[in-house]
């Protein structure tokens, strides 16, 4: 292809609804890069919350924000991985050719041939990591480092209980515990025990025959991926001095219905709770420190099912409807 073709193969969302009514494959323009963004030829990316949020376009009172008949920024995605294809006049670290992962411009979407990227949201690819694995690690990677080093300051001896251990944050989440010393209790379904016990969790809870609420166990910090419970049910789970971090809109009793439940912990930690939200920073310093943790082995991608570019549709819905273990990643 040239150096900077004209136009481009991506997934369009043209309204919003079901991920096979509104999202096309379309031709589209290549972004233009300002002065410290980056081009990239994407390799691979990934489907998050965001994604299938904007794709829902639910609850209405995020629209305004957004876009109120369908999403001002049409192509989904934020997690990249490939080839630096052009950079911008104040960009000195980076050069076409160089492998990257990170995350893209706000209004520019990794579901395409090319995406455009701040230079500081990027970093070299994890050395001998395939693009897909360097994609899907991005947003629940560093959400996970950021929940147990940073917000939680997880340490030698701390108890983690992780809630929905079997997801793309909480199968990083587990991996980046043990590698700071926790002692960690993954709760998944049946199926996943085996995945979440050989990312190295040391206790497991099957959610489906156990009510993790109910156990008489405390914990030091407890990372909820689901909200399958209500907030004070699970802080009175929590060991005195304990971290509660809720982390979801839910998927149980239909999509969003983790709102309420988020609203209320929320609240709690207003009062005596120590309730903390995780809202990680995508940076060089995160994103190294995220390469090192995949480069040593520590940490590991788990990927539940790869789809091709013009299959994005498929690979949303994958995820809406099928709890899948690990990341959806989706190349191009």
């Amino acid at each position: 292809m040239p150096a900077n073709p004209p136009v481009m193969q991506a997934i369009i969302q043209d309204g919003y609804g079901t991920p096979e009514r509104v999202l096309r494959p379309a031709e589209t323009a290549v972004p233009s890069i300002g002065a410290g963004d980056v081009l990239i030829r994407v390799r691979a990316t990934s489907v998050n919350t965001p994604d299938w949020a904007t794709v829902a376009g639910a609850p209405y009172i995020m629209r305004p924000g957004i876009g109120l008949r369908r999403p001002r920024r049409p192509v989904r995605g934020s997690d990249i991985a490939g080839v630096v294809q052009a950079v911008g006049q104040h960009v000195t670290d980076l050069a076409p050719g160089d492998e990257v992962f990170g995350e893209t411009r706000a209004r520019v979407g990794a579901f395409a041939q090319y995406a455009a990227a701040p230079a500081t949201q990027l970093a070299g690819k994890p050395a001998g990591l395939a693009f897909t694995d360097a994609a899907a690690s991005v947003m629940s990677g560093l959400t996970a480092l950021v929940a147990m080093r940073d917000v939680a300051q997880v340490s030698a001896g701390t108890r983690v209980l992780i809630n929905g251990a079997s997801g793309g944050v909480g199968t990083m989440a587990v991996q980046i515990a043990k590698a700071l010393g926790a002692e960690v209790t993954g709760v998944c379904s049946t199926r996943n025990i085996e995945l979440v016990r050989s990312l190295g969790a040391d206790h497991l809870i099957d959610y489906t025959k156990e009510d993790f609420t109910q156990s008489g166990r405390r914990f030091d910090v407890i990372l909820d991926n689901v909200l399958n419970y209500p907030p004070k049910a699970v802080t009175r789970v929590l060991a005195p001095g304990g971290t509660f971090l809720p982390n979801s809109l839910g998927y149980t009793g239909g999509l969003f219905a983790g709102l309420p439940r988020m609203a209320r912990a929320v609240l709690m930690g207003l009062g005596p709770a120590n309730v903390k939200l995780v809202s990680p920073a995508v940076n060089r310093e995160n994103l190294a420190a995220l390469r090192r943790l995949l480069e040593s082995g520590e940490v590991r991608v788990v990927i539940a099912q790869t789809y091709p570019l013009g299959q994005a549709a498929r690979a949303v819905t994958h995820m809406l409807g099928h709890h899948p273990g690990g990341k959806i990643a989706i190349t191009v």
